[in-house]
């Protein structure tokens, strides 16, 4: 456990954005983990398998996280006024805004839990694309395809964000 608690726990807390959350998440990970030890039989790494095994929870958790209701991205941007705008400006500094760590928070929240996944085990976990396939038990040409599809969801996203803070 003390070996992998800390990738458990970036991983909960990239794809969950809640400390508290993703705690309690890792928590249920490792217990999930120990109890199906059975089933690990060394055909993989034991951390792409336990890995799966965090991906597979924390996507539950976003799925039912989903079925909540939640503020829409409209009455977000509504609310947010410049915050949105600053965003994209080169010299902004997320880190100094609330509001735009609350944007930011959203726009990944709106993505799906297998989109959110992907680019996390990639973009924040640094796992290799071999890795990945690894971990989602899907061949390389489908990790490639499904971080493509998530990158432009993201993107496209992002132009909303953006096309709605200037048209106020």
């Amino acid at each position: 456990m003390r070996s992998y608690q800390g990738k458990v726990l970036g991983l909960c807390t990239s794809l969950l954005n809640n400390a508290s959350e993703a705690e309690d998440a890792a928590q249920e990970i490792f217990v999930k983990a120990y109890q199906a030890l059975g089933s690990f039989h060394g055909d993989s790494k034991f951390s792409t398998w336990l890995y799966r095994i965090a991906a597979n929870h924390c996507k539950d958790l976003l799925r039912k996280r989903s079925r909540q209701k939640t503020e829409s991205l409209d009455a977000l941007i509504e609310r947010s006024g410049d915050e949105v705008q600053n965003l994209w400006e080169p010299s902004f500094d997320p880190r100094n805004s609330a509001g735009a760590a609350e944007l930011v928070k959203k726009l990944l929240d709106s993505l799906s839990p297998d989109e959110m996944l992907i680019l996390t085990l990639r973009e924040v976990q640094g796992l290799s694309y071999q890795e990945i396939s690894e971990t989602l038990k899907c061949s390389l040409d489908a990790v490639k395809s499904r971080l493509r599809r998530a990158r432009e969801t993201l993107q496209e996203k992002s132009r909303h964000f953006l096309q709605a803070g200037t048209s106020k």
